[in-house]
């Protein structure tokens, strides 16, 4: 990892941005029209996740420590392993790096959602949207997963059991994750992942688009924020 800030925020950027292109870039195949990949479900969505954020790691890793995640790198400050002072940098090169890979799969999908109608399934390429609007349910929901994220994401940190393989250990923690907690709201547990594609939705000509639900934006960020500050500060009880 390089010492450099902007370095550092490249390699956020750059892992994020293909984070979202292979992890949006599933959604994108399992719900639009006339995808080879239409109605593969939800195995193929938390599969899909999981080596997106593996091979996001592993492509970013070099520059940066790879947090990819507003909440992972506030949590990670919380438990005095990250710089204060880096968090808000960090947490913009990250949005903007989902912001570029939301453009991506708008672009590389462009005749699919030309020949899809449904709204919902067409915002839900780019963002999370939940499956029984409940805001408090919803906000508690991210709230777990993040959690259950940071935490992981720490006690991985300890020891050197997973050294070398902390990108496929984190791919295995966010495909556990959907599988057993992604049903009710799609698993955001990232900011950057929903409001960098979700400002894509908004800006993009989109065929057949419809709103970007920004009255339920403000769940995938908090939600998070708050968990993966809560899962860090109970990492630091531990002795």
């Amino acid at each position: 990892m390089h010492d450099s800030l902007t370095l550092q925020l490249l390699g956020e950027f750059i892992g994020t941005c293909i984070l979202i292109i292979l992890g949006d870039g599933v959604v994108a195949t399992v719900s639009l029209k006339k995808s080879k990949g239409e109605g593969a479900g939800w195995v193929a969505i938390a599969l899909g996740w999981g080596l997106a954020i593996t091979l996001a790691v592993y492509c970013s890793a070099f520059l940066s420590p790879a947090h990819l995640n507003p909440a992972v790198s506030l949590g990670m400050a919380v438990a005095g392993k990250f710089p204060w002072a880096y968090v808000i940098p960090y947490s913009i090169a990250q949005i903007l790096g989902g912001l570029l890979g939301g453009i991506i799969v708008f672009a590389h999908y462009y005749d699919h959602f030309k020949e899809t109608k449904d709204q919902f399934a067409i915002l839900s390429v780019f963002s999370t949207e939940p499956a029984i609007r409940n805001y408090k349910m919803n906000f508690l929901s991210e709230f777990i997963g993040t959690t259950v994220l940071m935490f992981a994401l720490l006690a991985f940190t300890r020891g050197n059991f997973t050294e070398g393989l902390n990108p496929i250990a984190v791919g295995i923690l966010i495909t556990s994750i959907g599988f057993s907690l992604g049903g009710t709201t799609g698993y955001a547990i990232n900011p950057a992942r929903d409001l960098g594609p979700r400002l894509a939705h908004q800006l993009m000509p989109v065929p057949n688009k419809g709103k970007s639900d920004w009255a339920y934006s403000w769940v995938p960020i908090a939600g998070p924020m708050i968990g993966g500050a809560l899962g860090a500060w109970l990492y630091t009880l531990i002795p």
